[in-house]
């Protein structure tokens, strides 16, 4: 697949409902949860789904998927601004040190 084509069409299924080819950008704060267990479920990681938009949305997803597709990566991360961009990389290289002690 051509890089173009990876930059537009990766990591987004168009919508079944309005048939939107286009990612669309969710605006919010905050995602509603199914219920309190939902909730903590979400926050203790054992489900997948959106908790706040600061950690991440939909929108950053479809991003993340496709720089990762591009870069040839399996993952990607999208950040706010350069020092969460300076910051991040630091605090998970710190995590995986103390992770291995």
């Amino acid at each position: 697949m051509k890089r173009e084509t990876i930059a537009i069409h990766i990591g987004y299924e168009g919508d079944p409902v309005t048939k939107a080819v286009a990612v669309p950008i969710y605006q919010t704060v905050a995602f509603e949860f199914d219920s309190a267990e939902h909730g903590a479920a979400l926050f203790n990681l054992e489900v997948q789904g959106n908790i706040y938009t600061r950690i991440g949305n939909p929108t950053n997803a479809v991003l993340e998927k496709r720089v990762a597709a591009l870069e040839g990566g399996v993952e990607a991360l999208s950040v706010s601004s350069g020092m969460s961009a300076i910051q991040r990389p630091s605090s998970s290289r710190s995590i995986s040190i103390r992770n291995s002690i």
